[in-house]
């Protein structure tokens, strides 16, 4: 299997936007966050967390398809790249089963949220974003209208976690990795 490192170079040779740079790092955070509460390799979720829209720049109306591919044809394993397809089941028609894929379909769209909910607070620093907080972002349907509730929810009900637990987790792990997501503060 490739390395953390050739993923990240991957990532970075493919992605040139800092912006989704970041976004997938704040899914790898917590995609190592889950691999730690489940007793799973946390490289291998590391990778799928970070390589999930590595093609989304080049090839947006293909994603996440043209990047299964070249994962697979550079070696990745199966799990790593049927996750990424099943991150985005409305475009590759892979739902996800596995518990790497589900925490992978979970992760993705509330990273989004938790780093609007970040941009417009004075401090723009996650290490003061509480879930009380996030949670008045959340019922605001004005607040982040790009973000689907219902597509979250249905993310913590894959994991079989509670709505506001998940999102506690998703929050404390993008506050470890703050200075790399760009979230440290002004």
């Amino acid at each position: 299997m490739p390395s953390y490192a050739d993923a990240l170079a991957l990532m970075h040779e493919w992605t040139e936007s800092d912006a989704l740079r970041r976004h997938m790092y704040a899914v790898e955070a917590v995609m190592r966050a889950y691999a730690r509460k489940f007793g799973q390799d946390e490289e291998t979720w590391a990778i799928a967390g970070l390589l999930h829209d590595f093609d989304y720049q080049r090839h947006p109306d293909e994603h996440p398809r043209v990047g299964a591919r070249v994962l697979e044809e550079k070696g990745y394993p199966p799990e790593i790249v049927r996750a990424i397809l099943a991150h985005a089941p409305e475009r590759s028609g892979v739902e996800p089963e596995s518990l790497l894929e589900r925490a992978l379909f979970a992760s993705d769209e509330i990273t989004g949220l938790v780093t609007a909910a970040v941009y417009v607070r004075p401090d723009r620093s996650v290490r003061s974003l509480t879930v009380k907080s996030l949670k008045k972002k959340f019922k605001d349907k004005s607040f982040a209208r790009g973000v689907d509730r219902e597509v979250l929810k249905r993310g913590a009900e894959l994991l079989g976690v509670d709505f506001w637990e998940h999102a506690a987790l998703v929050i404390a792990a993008m506050q470890e990795d703050a200075e790399r997501l760009g979230l440290a503060g002004a």
